[in-house]
Parts: C-alpha cells; structure tokens; sequence
C-alpha cells in the first residue's frame, strides 16, 4: 500500500481532482443548460461574466495545483515505480493532464476567447452563441469524465 508523503500527494490528487470534476459537472449538468435558455444576448453576457469570475485565486489553485500535483505524482510515479498502484497513479494523472487540463486550454480556452470578442447584443454573437453552448458543453463533458477517472484511479491505487 501506499505511505507516506507519496500517500499524502494521492490524497491530495484525489481531492483535487474530484473537486475539478465537481465544478466541471455542474457546468455540464445545469449551468450551460441554463445559460442556452437564455436569449443569445444574456447568454453571451453572463457565460463572458462567467469565464472573468472563473480566473480568480481559489479556482486556479485547484485546477492549476491539481496539474501540477498530477505531473509530480507521475514523475514520481516513474523514479520510484511502486510495488502497488502505478499503472492506477499513471493513468489518474494522464486523464488529468491531457483529459482535463490539456483539454480545458486546447478546447474550451480558445471558445472562450472567440466569445470574449464579441459584443452580446450583434447578430454575430447570437449566429455564435448556439454553436459555442454545444461545442463548449460537449468538451467540457469529456473533461467532467477525465476529472472523474482521475479521482477515480487515485483512489484505486490507494486500494
């Protein structure tokens, strides 16, 4: 079993990543439902409102902290190779990294940016809008499911 400081940093990736997956849940679950029932004009505004009020201290410290804690549980992961759990701490980090941070900057950064551009109440961010409700939500389910199964897999290795 895991011990030690490397149990700590288990613990503490699960935490993480399990409350990355709880903020991404919701969005998926009932915010962007919400947010898409809204005329495109309130829509675009409050989802721009949104992405502003997201990049404050306490979030990027959970969403950054939790990569930077996968990438250390990795390297560690890899210098020490455990008796028990690597594959269940490799993949865990891997779902993270790529399936939930990569993602965020890959998928949803780039659509959020485009919305950032427009001014909600132009033809062009209501043609925008419904487009952007669809492809921002079905990424960010991808990464809900990533952020998940690497909560899920630190706890396994921690089994």
């Amino acid at each position: 079993m895991i011990d030690g400081p490397y149990f700590v940093l288990t613990v503490l990736g699960v935490l993480g990543t399990g409350l990355v997956a709880g903020v991404f849940c919701g969005f998926s679950t009932f915010v962007m439902r919400g947010l898409g029932m809204l005329p495109p004009a309130q829509g675009v505004a409050a989802m721009k409102a949104i992405n502003v009020a997201a990049v404050t201290l306490p979030f990027m410290i959970v969403f950054l902290g939790s990569a930077v804690l996968c990438a250390v549980i990795a390297v560690v992961t890899f210098v020490l190779w455990p008796d028990e759990g690597t594959v269940a701490l490799l993949v865990g980090s891997a779902l993270y990294l790529f399936g939930s941070f990569g993602l965020t900057m890959v998928a949803n950064v780039p659509r959020n940016d485009a919305l950032a551009e427009l001014d909600p109440d132009t033809p062009e961010a209501a043609a925008y809008w419904p487009a952007y409700v669809r492809e921002w939500t079905l990424w960010n389910h991808v990464r809900t499911a990533a952020s998940a199964g690497a909560a899920l897999s630190y706890v396994l290795a921690l089994t």
